[in-house]
């Protein structure tokens, strides 16, 4: 799917390992930019003696800089920090740094720092307390609050040589690769700055990764030993980089401030495709497809552009006409799992003989790459539905439920497929494993059902 917002729930690691609090986040979903990298990960992680298949990367729609590593070996970046790099090379050291976190155990020794760390909070709390039932509430206050500066001071003092590790990691790893470390010096040069403003005004990013003067001057020493310091950044990695940032800002940014960027003069390719996407943001069909035919007719073979296409026409209510964009980005960027989903919308939507069993193996194929695909699943019960499969339906209906959290819905659908179901099939198993293990009954499934 082009560019859809999921919410899910999750930990977020935000300023310092004890703060993380479950939020809601919009994780973003794009076969381009996820590819995009994809590509630029990989080899890191590979470089760093880890399998790429094991690390998770995700997007999260927020405009504040940050990145992060939580929830065991998964990648965060948020769209801000995507959008304010100036070069990929700047991205490449924040992967870089964030993967030897991942690497060199980090977040094991972060949760006992962070257990560590909360003692002194624990102590200036008890005191507070102790303050204000002696009826010095202003001082009991005093040290309450000021108790998680305490913890955050703690656990510093165990992170600054993790910090500093990482820092020296990602340099390695780039060199290993030929690439130019300089990104790493760039992006720490660029935002030095933060380390005067107040921890409340510092984005994100710089509360968990605190830029000291040293730091900065051994990280660039580091980099300049490397030799590799003027290595340019190839074409393809560039282009790459300014088609993420184009489409990035053309979702997510208002249409003045796309146009401000890439006026209506600039024809280069990012410029064209930002305001392709801005134009479908603000439902404009002939803005969309005036720009979007300009790029197909240059570079034909490019399946993102087909894609773009093929979700204007499809949102702006040609569903019949989104159909064959959408074959022709599978047609260049075969088997993808999200470009399949877009397909298969379309065909159901369409609805003419025979597209709904296509549709359905489009979403079959795309869920085996992606089992825990809910919005692949929720299309496919819509197709099984139309089929008349109400059991099978109410199957991948509780599929989709239980990949999202909502086990009360999961365990409703997965208990009414069940009824219907053949018995000893595969089917009847599978919706048999979602109730047993969404059961209200169970405690460790206390929270979902209260959530829900």
């Amino acid at each position: 799917m082009t560019f859809r917002l999921f919410k899910t729930a999750f930990a977020a690691i935000a300023a310092i390992a004890f703060t993380a609090s479950a939020s809601a986040q919009s994780l973003i979903r794009d076969a381009e930019i996820e590819t995009t990298l994809r590509e630029w990960t990989d080899p890191i992680l590979e470089v760093a003696g880890l399998n790429p298949n094991d690390v998770g990367l995700y997007i999260i729609n927020d405009p504040s800089l940050n990145a992060f590593v939580a929830n065991g070996q998964r990648i965060h970046l948020h769209t801000g920090l995507l959008i304010a790099a100036d070069t990929p090379g700047q991205l490449k050291g924040v992967i870089a740094h964030e993967t030897c976190h991942i690497a060199c155990g980090h977040s094991v020794s972060r949760t006992r720092a962070a257990s560590v760390a909360s003692r002194p909070a624990l102590v200036s709390i008890g005191l507070g307390v102790l303050a204000i039932a002696a009826g010095a509430g202003d001082a009991g206050a005093a040290l309450i609050s000021s108790s998680q500066q305490f913890a955050a001071l703690n656990f510093f003092v165990h992170t600054r040589a993790e910090e500093a590790m990482a820092d020296a990691a990602a340099v390695t790893y780039l060199s290993e690769l030929g690439q130019s470390p300089a990104g790493i010096v760039e992006f720490f040069d660029k935002y030095r700055y933060q380390e005067v403003l107040s921890e409340a005004r510092r984005y994100p990013y710089f509360r968990s990764h605190p830029l000291a003067s040293d730091r900065i001057r051994t990280t660039r020493a580091l980099a300049q030993d490397t030799g590799l310091m003027d290595v340019p950044t190839d074409p393809k990695t560039q282009r790459q980089f300014d088609l993420m940032q184009a489409k990035l800002i053309g979702f997510l940014e208002p249409p003045a401030r796309v146009y401000q960027k890439y006026p209506p003069g600039d024809e280069s390719e990012a410029a064209r495709y930002a305001r392709a996407i801005s134009s479908m943001q603000s439902a404009d069909l002939a803005g969309t497809l005036r720009e979007v035919d300009s790029l197909l007719e240059e570079f034909p073979e490019n399946p993102y552009y087909w894609e773009v296409k093929g979700q204007a026409l499809f949102e702006m209510g040609q569903a019949a006409e989104s159909v064959e964009p959408h074959a022709k980005s599978l047609e260049y960027l075969p088997g993808h799992p999200l470009l399949l989903i877009n397909y298969a919308r379309s065909l159901i939507a369409r609805g003419e003989e025979g597209d709904l069993e296509a549709g359905e193996d489009a979403l079959r194929d795309a869920l085996i790459k992606e089992p825990d695909n809910s919005f692949a699943w929720s299309q496919l019960a819509i197709a099984l539905e139309k089929q008349d499969k109400r059991p099978e339906a109410e199957l991948a209906t509780a599929e989709s439920a239980y990949h999202i959290g909502d086990y009360q819905r999961a365990y409703i659908f997965a208990q009414r497929a069940l009824q219907d179901l053949p018995k000893n099939s595969f089917e009847s198993r599978r919706a048999s494993d979602i109730r047993n293990v969404t059961d209200p009954a169970l405690p460790e499934n206390r929270d979902y059902w209260r959530r829900g």
